[in-house]
């Protein structure tokens, strides 16, 4: 059974027990996912890692640096 039959079925359900119909798929993914990485950065800090900017320092280890080339300053 996939997402849209679910609704279907759940909808059906709610009406026929004159209860409020449950909401549609994907309402609440936003703050979902914005509540999963707020629990990482709580994790984070407990651990004693970085709250954010992991990923970039991760990468800034495993990377080499990029050498600026810089031309001298005539005076």
């Amino acid at each position: 059974m996939d997402a849209i039959q679910q609704q279907m079925l759940d909808t059906y359900r709610a009406a026929r027990l004159q209860e409020p119909a449950p909401p549609l798929p994907g309402t609440y993914d936003v703050r979902t996912l914005r509540e999963a990485r707020d629990y990482r950065r709580f994790e984070a800090v407990l651990a004693g890692h970085l709250a954010h900017g992991r990923l970039r320092a991760a990468l800034a280890r495993l990377l080499p640096s990029p050498r600026h080339h810089r031309t001298p300053a005539c005076h």
